[in-house]
Parts: C-alpha cells; structure tokens; sequence
C-alpha cells in the first residue's frame, strides 16, 4: 500500500472502520487532507445511507462503477453491501458482465448501462435518459449521476493508494 493512514490518526477515522473491520483505504489516505476530510465524511454518509435511491439501485450502480474502474477495493467493499440490498451473489457477479447479459430485468440493465455510458462519455444518452426518468424523480436521476461518480473517484484513489 503507498499511503497508511496519518498517525496520529484523526478520531473520526475510526468511524469509517466497519465493526470489527479495517479502516477503509480510501479514507486512510483521505485523512491526510485535513480540509476535506470532514466534509466529505458528511457527504459520503448522506449519499450512502440517506440517499434518495432504492438501496438496490445504489449498489448496482456502484459495483458497476468500481468495475468500470477496474478497483478491487470498491468491488469487494460494495460486494458487501449488495448483499446487505438484497442482491445475490449470482447477480453481483452478473454486473461484471454489463447491461447486455442475461437475466437482468429491463431496469437493472439500464441502471447498468447507465454508469457505463458515464464512464465512457460522461453523460446519458437520450434513450437511457427517458428509461431513468420513466421511473426516477429529479432528484434520483441527479443522485443516480452523483452515485456513479462517486464510487468513480473512490476507484481512482483505491487503486493509487494499493499501488503495485
């Protein structure tokens, strides 16, 4: 790992640990910012646990941006949670195989489809657009874009931080 938590560590480091568990990567190295480390605790807990979006939607929408970005750190860390939304181990390991595989009910696909088009292009398609509105308030469709994103940035600094 290239970067440890700073020591001495803040206090509020410890709360981003699971029971029992590590502190996660990301916000070891996030510690190190004093200014944002704060405030994004605030953010990322809000997005997480008071999110507008069906929990389900959350985490697909996650694992299939911790894919895109090829981070082991957020796949497994959201692994977790998929399950704790009601996901099966068949379907978190369907998401490796993108929008188009078999088995994905229509809105699953497209919430899919969404953060890949986000990945790629860095925006929605009209079709895909239309899809999330039909069942999505404006809220949810601006959280849906802030989810993929998100767990985008997370990648990148899990996969600077785990290093080679």
């Amino acid at each position: 790992m290239r970067i440890t938590a700073p020591t001495p560590a803040p206090e509020a480091l410890a709360f981003t640990a699971p029971e029992g568990g590590q502190v996660p990567i990301t916000m070891a190295a996030l510690a190190h910012c004093d200014t944002l480390f704060a405030p994004f605790l605030g953010w990322a807990s809000a997005l997480a646990l008071q999110g507008a979006l069906p929990r389900r939607d959350h985490e697909l929408l996650a694992l299939r941006a911790a894919h895109n970005s090829a981070s082991a750190f957020e796949w497994d860390e959201h692994s977790v949670f998929a399950r704790r939304a009601g996901l099966s181990d068949a379907e978190i390991a369907r998401v490796r195989n993108g929008p188009d595989a078999e088995g994905w009910a229509a809105f699953d696909a497209t919430l899919l489809r969404a953060a890949d088009e986000l990945h790629r292009m860095f925006s929605l398609t009209p079709s895909t657009w239309a899809e999330l509105s039909a069942r999505y308030d404006t809220a949810q469709l601006v959280e849906a874009v802030f989810v993929v994103g998100q767990y985008t940035m997370l990648s990148m600094v899990a996969n600077v931080v785990e290093g080679d």
